[in-house]
């Protein structure tokens, strides 16, 4: 389509030649253009047109890449890459071999840190700030309301309001949920702070102190406090910045993007760290997503003119593991009343939210706080409730301390259920759920499982409920399952003991989860292209504690052995059938698939990933040809 501006603005450079009075029709451009590309190859979007004009600000502002603009998650960031150089390649977003998912420094010098999960822009871009102290580089972090619930971004605004820098943090408040007065002392304070003039005067004293010998560290630390009560006696207001020691400017309306070039101009150059807050709206320029804006989230494909999403028709489909965890887990709370259910600011995601909705005062969403909600449940575990905690996977990576010092050691009874387990498709390396096993498997009186199929989930969730279970990990992956007829009675299954799918004297495969159907498929194409080599497969439920009479069976009788799993090679399941035939002294050949470990997985399709990764039905196949000098 033809733009005014954006056809003509391929890096920050060409933004930055035009007059602050196009930049509004910028915004409107680059807000539609995210929403038609969107439509069709689909990502993250009302996150994206939330921050338009915060994005086109920084930009014009800010002399990037030289200056750094740091971001706290990239569902925001697609008007930033838009703008950056890869405009014409946006349709390749997320797909295999195209854009990353989020902003990757190996990608663009303009993305300056990995930032897949929340809260960690403050601590990387004070570091910025530190190192760069020496050249007058600029250094920005942008943060959300959302992601100011983790506890490194307050780690980060401790250590920036005692270490030497001048960091600007903008938090991006787009659900009013940090409450400031409005009227016309907060616009005489905003207009205060960031007169130029009133700066001048303020450093110019602050200089002459220094250079007379009455500004020390500690006086200066003072004078800042000072400053901030005073300004709290004027507005009758105080927040938790300024009591940091970090100077407070705002709120300012989000969405003019010419009075927040005005701000940005008069805060660039100032001296110490400081925080400008700014008020948006999520999925703003496009009312579909601002009326619903979760849904929108990521709505997948729609149609940008009448804002109707195009839906699967799922009807004769199995369902997702989600939804299956959100229907059980209502199902085991009305059974048992000490159930209750803790997410990180994820119900929606995990299908808490079915629970929440029945019975909100025993389902608690955190905020974005994983090794919280994992001690949080702990400590509801140790008085005698039964928690489900559910994290996906890859931010359940935070939480591995608390889950060895605050739940493991003292073996409480809780359910933690890692979603997005595995390969998750087009979110690519930060999102793979890939370490939980070999992280998890050392760690002592933990019980972990994975579910090959929707009725094992269901079994596993009543199992693992039961009394005197200790902490039991549930693994299963994003996507639906393979039953249509998904549900079946809850019962107890025996915890430590996989289960012989199908007989055979040849080949074992052993396999973990959802990803044994890869299995199934693999042993019927052999079955025609191999007629002559009899293929047993063993679903072993359990990584902790592994079925070793199974173990023993494989190692007595079988020549080669194949393992499979949905996570890295070493430390998993390979790792541990390994260690017992060493153990105790048989000597199969065994080949163990699963991601690798010598290079992080990237983004693609879950089918076209596992490929990639020789862990789908073709590796299987190919591992076995390989046994009998059979392969291509």
């Amino acid at each position: 389509m033809e733009y005014k501006y954006l056809n003509n603005i391929k890096y920050p450079d060409d933004l930055r030649q035009l007059p602050v009075e196009a930049l509004p029709d910028v915004c409107s451009e680059l807000r539609d253009d995210i929403v038609k590309e969107l439509s069709v190859n689909p990502g993250h979007l009302a996150s994206s047109l939330g921050v338009t004009e915060l994005t086109v600000a920084l930009h014009y502002v800010y002399n990037t890449p030289e200056d750094r603009i740091v971001w706290d998650v990239g569902h925001q960031a697609y008007g930033h890459k838009l703008l950056t150089g890869r405009r014409e390649v946006f349709y390749t977003n997320r797909k295999l071999n195209g854009l990353h998912p989020f902003p990757c420094p190996q990608e663009s010098v303009y993305d300056t840190f990995t930032c897949g999960h929340a809260s960690n822009s403050i601590s990387a871009a004070l570091g910025m700030a530190v190192a760069n102290n020496r050249n007058n580089r600029h250094v920005v972090a942008v943060i959300g309301d959302g992601s100011m619930s983790g506890g490194l971004a307050f780690e980060g605004l401790n250590n920036a309001s005692s270490s030497p820098n001048d960091l600007l943090i903008i938090l991006n408040d787009n659900n009013m949920s940090i409450d400031r007065s409005v009227g016309g002392m907060k616009q005489y304070l905003l207009a205060l702070n960031t007169n130029e003039s009133y700066n001048r005067w303020r450093n110019n004293v602050a200089q002459w102190m220094n250079n007379h010998g009455l500004m020390d560290d500690n006086r200066k630390k003072t004078v800042i406090r000072l400053g901030n009560a005073l300004k709290a006696a004027l507005s009758s207001q105080q927040n938790i910045f300024e009591g940091m020691n970090i100077r407070y400017f705002g709120p300012v309306d989000g969405h003019n993007v010419k009075e927040l070039v005005r701000v940005l101009r008069h805060l660039k150059d100032m001296k110490g760290p400081k925080l400008l807050h700014i008020h948006t709206i999520k999925g703003k320029g496009y009312e579909p997503a601002e009326k619903a804006a979760t849904i929108w989230h990521a709505p997948g494909k729609f149609d940008p003119k009448t804002g109707e999403r195009i839906k699967e028709d799922a009807s004769n489909k199995p369902p997702k593991y989600q939804d299956v965890f959100g229907d059980t887990l209502v199902e085991l709370a009305l059974q048992n009343d000490k159930i209750v259910g803790v997410t990180p600011a994820m119900p929606t995601g995990c299908s808490m939210n079915k629970l929440m909705e029945l019975m909100p005062a025993r389902t608690f969403d955190v905020g974005i706080a994983e090794g919280h909600a994992v001690t949080f449940s702990g400590g509801m575990a140790k008085e005698g409730l039964m928690p489900f905690c559910n994290i996906y996977s890859a931010f359940a990576q935070r939480a591995y301390d608390n889950i060895i010092h605050d739940v493991a050691i003292e073996r409480l009874n809780m359910v933690l259920c890692f979603d997005r387990a595995g390969i998750v498709g087009e979110d690519g390396a930060t999102h793979h759920g890939a370490f939980d096993m070999a992280a998890l498997r050392p760690v002592p009186n933990l019980t972990i499982c994975a579910p090959m199929n929707e009725h094992e989930l269901r079994k596993m969730m009543y199992t693992a409920q039961l009394p005197d279970q200790g902490p039991v990990v549930i693994r299963y992956p994003r996507g639906r399952g393979v039953l249509v007829n998904w549900n079946c009675p809850l019962e107890k299954i025996p915890v430590g003991k996989g289960r012989k799918l199908t007989d055979g004297k040849d080949v074992a495969i052993l396999s973990i989860g959802h990803i044994g159907n890869n299995v199934t498929t693999a042993i019927e194409r052999l079955k025609t292209e191999m007629p002559d080599v009899s293929i047993a497969h063993y679903d072993m439920r359990y990584l902790k504690p592994i079925d070793e009479d199974i173990l023993a069976e494989v190692g007595r009788n079988f020549k080669y052995v194949i393992t499979i799993e949905d996570g890295v090679r070493s430390g998993g399941l390979g790792s541990a059938v390994l260690e017992y035939f060493a153990d105790n002294g048989y000597a199969p050949r065994v080949t163990r698939l699963g991601m690798p470990t010598e290079s992080f997985v990237e983004h693609g399709t879950v089918a076209e990933l596992q490929h990639l990764a020789g862990m789908d039905a073709d590796a299987v196949v190919c591992t076995v040809k390989e046994f009998y000098g059979r392969g291509e």
